[in-house]
Parts: C-alpha cells; sequence; structure tokens
C-alpha cells in the first residue's frame, strides 16, 4: 500500500466515524466481563429505537481501570461510565446528550487518569483491534511507509538510538545498539523475534498491548526488520493468551492483504513474513536462548553467551530479538521524531514504562507512566493505595525474576538505574543478614 492510497483509505474511516453523533466505545479486554453481552444490548436498545445511523456501538481494548469494569467511553463527550452490565443499557442510551448517568459514572480526572502518560498504550481503549482501519484512520503504518520510503534502514536506526529507548524487557539494554549490531552481522538470512513470553505472575502488559493494539507491534517489527536487513519474523506468544492470539492472527492476515507484510512491502524492497510460535507455558522460554531454542522445536534450554544472538540466533543465523513493548514503541519515534521519547524519563532510562498493577491495591489495572516516577506515586496516586487501611509491606517490581522492594523505598525512582542499583544494596543487606544468623 502506497502512501495516497493509505490516506485515502483512513480519511474514508474517519468520515464514516465521525457519521455518527455519539459512540460506545465497550472494553473488550479479559478484564472486562460480559463487554459482548453489554456490545449486544446496547446495539438492541439502539435498533429498537431506530438510531442505527446515529449512534455506534464498538469494541476497544484496554482502558487501564480493571478493577472498575466494565468500562464503557461515550464519545464525543469523554464520558466514562464504570462497573457497567447489559442491564444498564435503555438507561446509557437514553442518557446520550444529557448530563452523565450519575450512578455509573467514572470522573476522568481521577490522579488514576491524569498521572499517566500515554505512549505506547495511546490508541488502547480508543480503537477497536481487530478493525485495521481503526488503526488507519489513527494513523497507524505511516511509520512503516515513511521508514521504507523515505529513510535509508541506517536512518531508521540513527533515529531509535537518538531516541534513547532500551529494551523494555526488563535488562534495558540499548534497543539502537542492538539494532545496529544485527544490522552490521554478516549471513544471507537474517530474522527477528517478538518476546511475547510474559511468564511473571501478575504480568499482563504485554497481553494487554496485543489485545489492544496488534497492529502496532506488527508496525514496529517491520520497521525493525527494515532496518537490520531481516525478511523472516516470529512472535513467540505464551498458548495461554487466546484473545491475544486470535487478534494477533487477524491483524497479520490484514497486513498481508494491504501488503505490509509479504513481497515488496509497500513497493519497497523489503520482503518480509511474520508468524506466530505459541509457548507451552514454560518460565524459562521468556529468556531469549531459551526462546530460540524453542522457536526451533527443540527443548527451552538456554545456551550461554557469546555468541550472542545478534550474531548467531534462530538456527545459527543473526537474529534482533526484541520484546513487545519494546517493538510498541518504535512507530511513535519514527512517525513524531525521537525527541518526543528523549524528553520524557531520566539521563538513563528514556521514555514511558507500562505496568501491571496487581495484588492488594485498589486500583488494579494496566498503567503507563514516564520513567522515574517514584513507586510511591504509583502505589498511592495512580493506584489507590492499599484497601482496607492496611500497611504497605513491599512492591515486587518483577515477577520471580525481578526485585522486591521495601516500603522504605517508596520514593525510588522507577527507571533502569536506580531499581538496578536499589537491587544490588539490597542483596548485600539480605546477604549480611544471612551471615550473620548463621
Amino acid at each position: 500500500m502506497q502512501r495516497e492510497e493509505l490516506i485515502r483509505r483512513a480519511d474514508a474511516h474517519r468520515r464514516s466515524l465521525n457519521g455518527f453523533t455519539h459512540h460506545f466505545l465497550v472494553c473488550a479486554g479479559l478484564g472486562c466481563p460480559r463487554n459482548e453481552e453489554i456490545i449486544a444490548a446496547l446495539r438492541s436498545v439502539i435498533a429498537e429505537r431506530g438510531l442505527q445511523e446515529q449512534i455506534s456501538v464498538r469494541k476497544v481494548g484496554c482502558m487501564g481501570l480493571c478493577a472498575l469494569g466494565p468500562i464503557v467511553l461515550v464519545q464525543p463527550e469523554e464520558i466514562f461510565y464504570q462497573a457497567v452490565t447489559p442491564e444498564d443499557a435503555e438507561d446509557l442510551v437514553a442518557s446520550l446528550g444529557k448530563a452523565p448517568l450519575q450512578r455509573l459514572f467514572l470522573p476522568s480526572d481521577l490522579p488514576f487518569f491524569k498521572r499517566q502518560h500515554k505512549n505506547v498504550l495511546a490508541l488502547s481503549g480508543r480503537i477497536d483491534p481487530e478493525s485495521v482501519d481503526d488503526y488507519l484512520a489513527a494513523g497507524g503504518y505511516l511509520a512503516v511507509v515513511q521508514a521504507l520510503t523515505e529513510m535509508r534502514p541506517s536512518d531508521v536506526i540513527r533515529r531509535v538510538q537518538e531516541s534513547g529507548l532500551r529494551g523494555r524487557g526488563g535488562a534495558g539494554y540499548p534497543t539502537g545498539l542492538k539494532w545496529a549490531t544485527v544490522a552490521k552481522a554478516t549471513g544471507e538470512k537474517k530474522y527477528l523475534i517478538c518476546n511475547a513470553d510474559e511468564g511473571d505472575p501478575g504480568a499482563f502488559m504485554d497481553r494487554s498491548i496485543l489485545e489492544s493494539t496488534p497492529h502496532a507491534v506488527l508496525e514496529g517489527m517491520i520497521i525493525a526488520a527494515y532496518a537490520v536487513g531481516a525478511t523472516s519474523g516470529y512472535i513467540y506468544v505464551r498458548a495461554e493468551y487466546p484473545l491475544a492470539v486470535k487478534r494477533l492472527k487477524l491483524a497479520i492476515r490484514e497486513a498481508e492483504r494491504l501488503n505490509f507484510l509479504g513481497h515488496a512491502v509497500c513497493g519497497s524492497s523489503l520482503d518480509l513474513d511474520i508468524q506466530l510460535r505459541l509457548g507451552a507455558g514454560a518460565f524459562v522460554c521468556g529468556e531469549e536462548t531459551a526462546l530460540i531454542q524453542s522457536v526451533e522445536g527443540k527443548r527451552g534450554i538456554p545456551r550461554p553467551r557469546p555468541p550472542y544472538p545478534a550474531e548467531q540466533g534462530l538456527w545459527g543465523r543473526p537474529t534482533l530479538i526484541n520484546n513487545v513493548e519494546t517493538y510498541a514503541n518504535v512507530p511513535p519515534i519514527i512517525a513524531h521524531g525521537p525527541e518526543k521519547l528523549a524528553a520524557l524519563g531520566t539521563e538513563q532510562s528514556k521514555g514511558t514504562k507500562v505496568f501491571a498493577l496487581t495484588g492488594k491495591i485498589r486500583n488494579s489495572g494496566l498503567i503507563e507512566v514516564p520513567m522515574g516516577m517514584s513507586l510511591r506515586e504509583i502505589v498511592f496516586d495512580i493506584g489507590g493505595g492499599i484497601p482496607g487501611g492496611h500497611a504497605l509491606k513491599a512492591v515486587q517490581t518483577g515477577g520471580p525474576s525481578g526485585g522486591c522492594i521495601p516500603a522504605e523505598h517508596l520514593d525510588t525512582p522507577v527507571s533502569f538505574e536506580s531499581l538496578r542499583a536499589l537491587g544490588r544494596s539490597e542483596e548485600r543487606r539480605v546477604g549480611k543478614e544471612c551471615r550473620s544468623r548463621w
């Protein structure tokens, strides 16, 4: 698809959406139960009143505040409703153009919404994840066309380097440096992999991104493939994520149909195919070398490094491997320039980070905040604190492979460098206590 055709199609879809006076956006993530029933009930009431040409009902991705779901957003007024049931459909339709329905009203100026900065999640809860036209109308795939038609691979890598983006899988390795290494590696065939094997208990960041904006991940992968010279890609996703798998399969088919995947992508020299590989739930396959073994059909066992996957990865060929959130950061960098991401965060940890708030916290859900925000702000301002008036004892920031942060360190800014330094100090403290006991 060429730029002109993409713009025409996006404009046509925007015009069709603008033909409605109101839109009901219903969260269709796993955290909002009965959403299909809510959609059906709203459409039934609208049909009974003969308002099909005035009011649309669309399913969208996760809106974040899972604790108060199911959530429905009414546009253009930007009115949020919480804990909606199918039985509320009559009242919701009747309230359009009037004062908000107070018994379900969810103020949009809550700290949970106001303290966030949406980048990766900018379209989550705003578009239908199963509609490529919704994604195109929101500016989707323009970054791919820009990269493939206006930039050299080295220009793409330089822009990612200038943004300061670091891998969001946890290690925080500079993304641009990893891309440059794969680009320089020699070999007739190169691969790229999206690590969607999210195994930490309580973590659902990658799952929600894949369920809400699968095309954003594909777009980031296409740009990465062009930058490093890869021609085949794999998304390694947990089989326990059936909704993400379903929407990824649909997104890949739509991308192929519109020539964002396949031969001569968008009329360029890039040939690229992307396939899914389902993981069987082995936690160790989240480690990149074990994941590569699993993609090859072998038992997922980590291997010593070097050689690194960038030089000898999948089937011994140079391989780029990043996680879901890292790829989803790429399209805005290309479309809006590296300065926007680089302006956020800390000196060494640029941009934003998506977190899953789970456990003993009031506002469980999905958030995105600038790097450098303190754990205290995340837990108490955005998360609403601990229910029942109980005291906070600790925050686990990364599942069994991450660190457990004691309550006295709540003012620690969330960044790769600060959490790593805190982790080392805690290891020393715990080690000293253990030695003294023995």
